[in-house]
């Protein structure tokens, strides 16, 4: 995770230069200092639709050089923001109306809150003048907000607009990062008060470093449990992006010959062909192994709450919460800290050992590989499949074979990207995005924004469910407008199928259809609409070439493939995440 060593920019001080917010006689308005402030953090970029309560916000970005890009939906703002952070390390920031603009955001803030993406919400309200009059669009945002950030609060006082935003995104950093709020009268952003009155704080001097390393002692149990492991296995979860360990974490697996585990942004730690990457086997891994390190992941559903692994393993938890360790099962060891520091921590103190067991691990690594061919095999014909319509392995499979080193994936729907986190493998690490624990449909496309502004060098491509693409997807069309072009595939079943399979085998096939079928709508014509590029695939054999015209195009695009309705992957057959 950065530090606030990173930040380049610099506080201009008291009175600013120029726009409204500044009459020259030493006065600033609060939108202007929400802007110095935002600017102090580094932010480049604000998500945003637009409101009376902000448009102070706006015109203080102007003069601050900070982009201001506008969306359709307030939801895609807060994606937006969550998915800037993901990408860059850096916050986010999306600013919003009053009222439905502030609820409109709830999902987008409550995803990052799961998903622990550091991102500031900015959200208007009436004047305090007007408090509880019943002004245009007043509800109660803070306490809306509070449960699902890890600061909310209003700036009380235009001389504090500044210092409240610099509190917020330090509170974005305690422990293991995530969102803040801050709602913003309208009376307090439109005011101008004295310069001298008002606190600016300084790039790089508001915030300490949040690189915590683990116990000394704690890294030495870690290191000798490793050492001595014969069926080690290591998960690397989000926080390893998040702390931009990637680096610590592949020389100490490859160091000790410990087979590694991703998920979440984890996903490309190691690069596909390392021998220490695997995919298919976690469970048998788990269920065998006599040590397992698990890394910036809780014991949630995705992991059944601690269930799945071995009782009879040695098990050990790293997080950069302390809340989260041990949660929901015990654990022989529990390290707090930066997961990147950590695993560098431990790898250094194993390799100094006269014998780290990398050998005697060849065995292990051997019998695991087994597992992932017989998993791959399985799969085979599915992934080879020429049958129409499409299997959504098949299609995954050629999505996979399209990326590049450069090719940032995002995964957006529920079963068909369930077939995708078997089949599809980032090349870098930052290169896989997902909505994270709270499974929200509908991040893609802000996702897809968010990427492409802040690392416009890199390609985008994006899977969507039909249905999670209908959420957000009338922002393809600002994408179109700030010409970011992305190759987006739809898996086209006319439904919400991780739902039908479930309501099938609970209910029987007469009441599979109840609440989950959607029309077939034609999302190739969707894209040529709104000015991007659109084709339709039902051959599998077309799938390939349409991507690589979807990338030559230069334009945001959509191609829609017809896959089969009645295929389902294995997660959502077991339906693992409601158990």
């Amino acid at each position: 995770m950065p530090d606030d060593s990173s930040h380049s920019s610099e506080s201009r001080g008291s009175g600013g230069s120029g726009g409204s917010g500044d009459t020259g006689r030493g006065l600033i308005s609060g939108g202007h200092l929400v802007a110095k402030a935002l600017k102090a953090e580094g932010v480049e970029v604000v998500y945003t639709l637009c409101g009376g309560h902000i448009i102070d916000i706006y015109d203080g970005c102007v003069d601050e050089g900070i982009e201001v890009v506008d969306v359709r939906h307030e939801q895609v703002a807060a994606h937006a923001a969550d998915g800037h952070a993901r990408i860059t390390g850096k916050p986010g920031c999306a600013v919003v109306t009053a009222g439905p603009g502030t609820t409109d955001a709830v999902t987008g803030v409550a995803n990052a809150f799961r998903a622990e993406s550091p991102m500031l919400l900015i959200g208007g309200q009436g004047a305090h003048t007007q408090h509880k009059m019943g002004s245009l669009q007043d509800l109660p945002h803070v306490d809306m907000m509070t449960p699902i950030t890890k600061f909310a609060a209003t700036v009380p006082d235009t001389a504090r607009a500044a210092d409240m935003v610099s509190m917020a995104f330090r509170e974005c950093y305690h422990g293991a990062p995530g969102p803040s709020f801050l709602e913003i009268p309208r009376d307090v952003l439109d005011a101008k008060v004295p310069a001298a009155e008002a606190r600016v704080p300084r790039a790089g001097q508001y915030r300490a470093s949040t690189r915590s390393a683990g116990d000394p002692e704690d890294i030495e149990k870690l290191a000798d449990l490793l050492a001595h492991a014969d069926k080690p296995a290591i998960l690397l979860g989000s926080q390893v992006w998040t702390t931009r360990g990637g680096g610590g974490a592949a020389e100490l697996v490859r160091t000790l010959n410990i087979p590694a585990y991703m998920n979440g942004a984890g996903r490309g730690t190691l690069p596909p062909g390392d021998p220490h990457h695997f995919q298919l086997s976690r469970r048998y891994a788990f269920s065998n192994a006599d040590v397992i390190v698990i890394v910036g992941t809780p014991f949630d559903f995705r992991m059944g709450y601690g269930k799945r692994l071995s009782p009879d393993a040695t098990v050990v938890q790293i997080d950069l919460d302390y809340r989260t360790v041990g949660k929901n099962r015990d654990v022989d060891l529990g390290i707090v800290g930066d997961a990147g520091l950590v695993l560098k921590q431990a790898g250094e103190a194993a390799s100094g050992r006269v014998d780290g067991g990398a050998d005697r691990r060849k065995a292990w690594l051997e019998e695991l590989r087994a597992v992932e061919q017989k998993a791959i095999e399985k799969r085979l014909p599915n992934l080879r499949s020429e049958a129409s319509p499409i299997h959504p392995y098949r299609l995954v499979s050629e999505i996979n074979d399209f990326l590049t080193e450069d090719s940032v994936y995002i995964g957006d729907g529920g079963d068909i990207v369930t077939f995708s986190g078997q089949v599809v493998q980032p090349k870098a690490p930052g290169h896989w995005m997902d909505p994270g624990p709270l499974g929200t449909l509908g991040v893609g496309i802000p996702f897809v924004l968010a990427a492409k502004k802040a690392r416009p060098d890199k390609e985008v491509v994006a899977l969507f469910g039909d249905g999670a693409f209908s959420l957000t997807g009338w922002d393809f069309e600002t994408l179109v407008r700030y010409d970011l072009p992305f190759v987006g595939i739809v898996g086209n079943n006319s439904s919400m199928n991780q739902i039908r399979y479930g309501q099938r085998a609970k209910y029987g096939e007469e009441r599979e259809r109840v609440g989950n079928t959607l029309g077939d709508v034609p999302y190739d014509k969707f894209a040529q609409i709104l000015g991007g590029h659109g084709e339709e695939v039902r051959d599998p054999a077309d799938i390939a070439p349409a991507l690589r015209r979807a990338r030559e195009s230069g334009k945001p695009s959509l191609i829609n493939v017809w896959v089969d309705p009645d295929a389902y992957a294995p997660g959502t057959m077991n339906q693992t995440m409601y158990k």
